[in-house]
């Protein structure tokens, strides 16, 4: 009997950490033959990301280029995707999450009839421009899959308002948790050589800034807010991971470079991100993946955005809504390095493990094989 195959879509380095775990998954079942598509949206990042899961992409469309914008990255996957879904007919596309990869690849398979597993699906923020152009990608992929992997009863609520039927929707929690558990037993030390310039025990903070939206003068504020904080607190170090946008480097320099307990790096690995994570007082971030984890490992996170798509990170989880406002950052943070009290309720709320139990994958790949088993029949 000949293997039906699924490809998997991946564009960006966080779409590969979350997705790796679905494909390990369904390559373990033995039932489906599983193909990585990677778009190259980026570039050395995806690359390292999969590599940590011992994977590498079948194909990489190697579409990244210097201030790419929307329309070069839409068309390119629009176009390259679909056709290497001619190439292989395949029984079914998975795409993860959010980004322009996702939805051009979506859209490839739909317009050639192949059905979509949508992987964090149902996640809204309310607001088409914030995040942007993530939600209208999630909304728009939602739209045109056949499987909405849901990962939280919020998000299959969602979705059930938005008109999506109900046998459609599997609730499997979010995938990387699978995979931050995976990489927590594989990591014990960093190898970045930035981050050997900690001392050891140094208490620092993990921060990370790169949305689209946060370009401009909200980012100035958010680095503003981080000197105002490195003053109050001459002791205290930050790690800062650099998105590749040269528009977000710059401004980062400018108010950081020269402070010597700040380590402005290159995106980590994530490996050593996660071991960023575990090992930093709380986290500073507008990443919508860290609210997850941060919440999963117990570590605080000041959301460094006006809205979240995760709710039940700040209900439930270890997230604060700051926004970009340079006072609001401040202030929390100061709130959270000298009130134990407030650090430890933060700290207990995440008791309920709000975005699963590290076997999302599992229950997407089985759910597959269910669907392709009864259509034999």
């Amino acid at each position: 009997m000949s293997r039906k195959t699924v490809v998997c879509v991946v564009g960006t380095r966080p779409e590969a950490i979350k997705m790796a775990p679905v494909v390990l998954a369904l390559r373990s079942q033995g039932y489906f033959d599983v193909k990585i598509l990677a778009t190259g949206q980026h570039s050395t990042m995806l690359d390292q990301a999969l590599g940590h899961f011992k994977l590498t992409a079948d194909v990489n469309l190697h579409i990244m280029k210097e201030r790419q914008s929307l329309d070069h990255i839409t068309s390119s996957v629009l176009t390259g995707a679909g056709e290497y879904y001619d190439s292989l007919e395949p029984a079914a596309v998975l795409v993860h999450g959010d980004t322009t990869t996702t939805f051009a690849a979506a859209l490839a398979g739909f317009y050639r009839k192949i059905p979509v597993g949508h992987v964090e699906a149902g996640l809204r923020s309310g607001n088409m421009h914030l995040p942007f152009p993530e939600e209208m990608n999630r909304v728009l992929t939602d739209r045109i899959t056949t499987w909405a992997f849901a990962p939280t009863e919020l998000a299959k609520e969602n979705l059930l308002c938005e008109g999506t039927q109900e046998d459609m929707i599997l609730v499997t929690g979010n995938t990387v948790i699978d995979a931050l558990y995976y990489t927590v037993k594989s990591t014990s030390k960093p190898l970045c050589p930035e981050l050997t310039r900690l001392p050891e025990d140094a208490p620092f903070l993990l921060v990370t800034a790169h949305r689209r939206e946060s370009w401009g003068e909200p980012l100035e504020d958010i680095c503003s807010a981080l000197t105002m904080l490195l003053d109050a607190h001459p002791e205290l170090w930050m790690v800062i991971p650099m998105h590749r946008n040269p528009s977000v480097r710059e401004t980062i320099r400018k108010y950081l470079e020269d402070r010597e307990k700040v380590i402005l790096c290159d995106p980590l690995d994530y490996p050593d991100f996660v071991w960023a994570m575990n090992a930093s007082m709380f986290i500073l971030s507008d990443s919508g993946g860290v609210q997850e984890e941060a919440s999963a490992i117990k570590k605080p996170v000041l959301i460094l955005r006006d809205v979240t798509e995760r709710p039940e990170a700040v209900e439930k989880g270890s997230g604060v809504i700051v926004g970009v406002d340079r006072e609001k950052i401040y202030s929390n943070a100061i709130e959270l390095l000298e009130n134990k009290d407030h650090f430890t309720e933060i700290e207990n709320k995440c008791r309920f493990q709000p975005f699963g139990d590290g076997t999302a994958s599992l229950k997407i790949a089985d759910a597959l094989k269910e669907y392709f088993e009864k259509d034999r029949k």
